[in-house]
C-alpha cells in the first residue's frame, strides 16, 4: 500500500517531481523560442511582402496578398489597430468570414516605419501564408512539427528514466536504514557492523548503540538493586514473622494482644509478597511463567485482607461474578494491582458501597467515594504527584483529591496507581478510569 510517509516513496516522488519540473522548464523554453522565431519569420515575410507590393503597385493605401496578408498605410488603418500597434508583433482575436461562415482567428500585426511613412502589417493566423517567395518559413513549419514530436518523446523518456532511477537510488539510499532497523529488531546483534559506517546511518547507529549500552547498564543496576533489596529484606521479614508467631503462641489467651501479633505477622507476609511482585516486575515479561490464576479467589482474598479499612464506616463491599474466571498471569502481580485499587476504594469511601465486578474481559472496582477531580486526570498515574491545598500547607495525594473536599487529609506516597499502571504495562493489559455521575470512581482492568 502506497504511503506518503514512507522515506522510499518520498524519494520517488521527489525524483519524479524534479524530472517533471525539468521537463516543464524545457517545454516552456521551447515554446517561447518557437513563438519568437515564428514571430520574427512572419515579420520578415510581411516586410518582404511590403517591399514586393511597393515595387509592383507603387504607393497604395492598402496592399493585399492572399491568403491572410494585408498591409495598411497608417493613416487608413482601422482605428483599433492604430491604437494598439507598435514595432513588436502583437496578437488579438478577430472574427472572419470564410466559406464555412464566421470563424474566430488570431490576427498578428505590427508597425513598420519607412522614412516619414508608417505601415501596419497584418497576418491572420490559420490561413496558410504564401511560401513561394519565402521558403524559410515553410522549412520552419516542417521543423516545428519534428521538434514538437521529439520534445514529447523526450518528456516521456525523461519521466520514465526518473521513475527507474528513483526506484534504484531509493533502494540504495534506504538500504542502510533498513539494515539499521533490522539490527535494532534483532536485539542489536548486527548493530556493531553499522557503527563503523562514515555516513549519517553510521552516526545514527553509534548513537543508538551508545544509548542501548547506557540503558542496559541502567536496567542491570535496577535489577541488581531490586534483587539486593529483596534479598536483604527477606531476612528481617522472616525474623519478624517468626517472632510474631512465637509471641502469638505466648499470648493466645489474651485476645486483645493476639490481634496485634496477627497484624504484625500479616503485614510482614504482605510485605514479603510485595517484594516478590516488585522482583517480578524487574524481569522481562516473556521470561515469566504465567500460570492459570483464579481472578475470583484473588479478589475475595484482597477484600478480606483489606476489610479492616471499612471499620466504623457505613460502607458495604460486594464481589460480583457470574462464574469463576481465570487469567494467565502471575498471582503476585494481579494481587498487587487489584489490591491497590480495592485499598483506594476502601480508604476514600466514607459511605455507600464498593462493588468489584468480574466478567469475561475485565475487572471493575466501583466506589461511591471522593472521586478524582478533572484537574488531576493528566497526573493520575504519575509517581509522587501531589497538589498543595489552598487552605493550608498540607498536600493532597493524587489518589484522593476531591472536588469540594480540599481539606481532606490523605496518607500515602502517591505510588499506588503508578504501580498498578506499571503492572498493566508489564502484563500488556489496560487500565481505565471513569468518573461516576453519582460520585466516586470506576477503575477497570481489561485482561483479554
Amino acid at each position: 500500500m502506497f504511503s506518503i510517509d514512507s522515506i522510499v516513496n518520498k524519494f520517488r516522488i521527489s525524483y519524479f517531481l524534479f524530472a517533471l519540473l525539468l521537463c516543464a522548464t524545457f517545454v516552456s523554453i521551447f515554446l517561447y523560442a518557437e513563438s519568437r522565431i515564428e514571430q520574427e519569420l512572419v515579420k520578415a515575410r510581411l516586410l518582404q511582402q511590403l517591399d514586393l507590393s511597393q515595387e509592383k503597385y507603387g504607393d497604395q493605401p492598402i496592399y493585399t496578398a492572399d491568403p491572410g496578408i494585408k498591409i495598411y498605410r497608417y493613416d487608413v488603418a482601422p482605428a483599433n489597430l492604430q491604437a494598439l500597434a507598435n514595432e513588436k508583433v502583437q496578437e488579438i482575436s478577430v472574427t472572419i468570414n470564410d466559406e464555412s461562415g464566421k470563424t474566430h482567428a488570431n490576427l498578428h500585426f505590427f508597425i513598420d516605419q519607412q522614412g516619414e511613412q508608417a505601415y501596419i502589417l497584418t497576418y491572420v493566423e490559420g490561413v496558410e501564408m504564401v511560401m513561394s517567395h519565402y521558403p524559410v518559413l515553410e522549412i520552419f513549419e516542417s521543423l516545428e512539427d519534428i521538434f514538437a514530436n521529439a520534445l514529447r518523446a523526450a518528456v516521456i523518456l525523461s519521466l520514465l528514466i526518473a521513475a527507474i532511477f528513483s526506484q534504484l537510488s531509493s533502494r540504495q539510499i534506504t538500504k542502510p536504514l533498513l539494515d539499521l532497523k533490522k539490527a535494532v529488531e534483532t536485539d542489536h546483534q548486527n548493530l556493531s557492523q553499522l557503527t563503523h559506517m562514515p555516513s549519517e546511518v553510521g552516526v545514527l547507529a553509534r548513537a543508538i548503540d551508545d544509548k542501548n549500552h547506557k540503558l542496559e547498564q541502567y536496567l542491570k543496576r535496577e535489577q541488581l538493586f531490586t534483587g539486593d533489596v529483596s534479598h536483604e529484606l527477606r531476612t528481617p521479614l522472616t525474623i519478624i514473622m517468626g517472632a510474631s508467631e512465637v509471641l502469638a503462641s505466648q499470648l493466645e489467651h489474651d485476645s486483645h494482644l493476639s490481634e496485634f501479633t496477627n497484624r504484625i505477622s500479616n503485614t510482614a507476609k504482605e510485605t514479603s509478597e510485595i517484594i516478590s511482585a516488585l522482583l517480578l516486575l524487574s524481569r522481562a515479561p516473556e521470561k515469566l511463567d504465567t500460570p492459570q490464576t483464579s481472578i475470583n479467589d484473588i479478589a475475595s482474598n484482597e477484600v478480606a485482607r483489606l476489610r479492616y479499612l471499612l471499620r466504623n464506616k457505613a460502607v458495604t463491599c460486594t464481589v460480583m461474578a457470574e462464574q469463576e474466571y481465570f487469567a494467565y498471569v502471575r498471582p503476585e502481580l494481579l494481587k498487587m494491582a487489584l489490591g491497590n485499587l480495592i485499598k483506594n476504594a476502601f480508604q476514600y469511601t466514607d459511605d455507600g458501597e464498593v462493588v468489584i465486578t468480574i466478567d469475561a474481559e475485565k475487572i471493575t472496582v466501583t466506589d461511591t467515594g471522593l472521586g478524582i477531580p478533572e484537574v488531576m486526570m493528566p497526573l493520575l498515574y504519575e509517581r509522587f504527584e501531589r497538589l498543595e491545598q489552598q487552605n493550608n500547607d498540607q498536600q493532597l495525594d493524587t489518589e484522593s483529591l476531591s472536588k469540594g473536599q480540599s481539606s481532606y487529609q490523605v496518607e500515602g506516597s502517591g505510588l499506588g496507581l503508578s504501580i498498578v499502571q506499571r503492572i498493566m504495562t508489564h502484563m500488556d493489559w489496560q487500565l481505565t478510569h471513569q468518573a461516576n455521575e453519582a460520585g466516586g470512581s470506576t477503575f477497570s482492568i481489561y485482561y483479554t
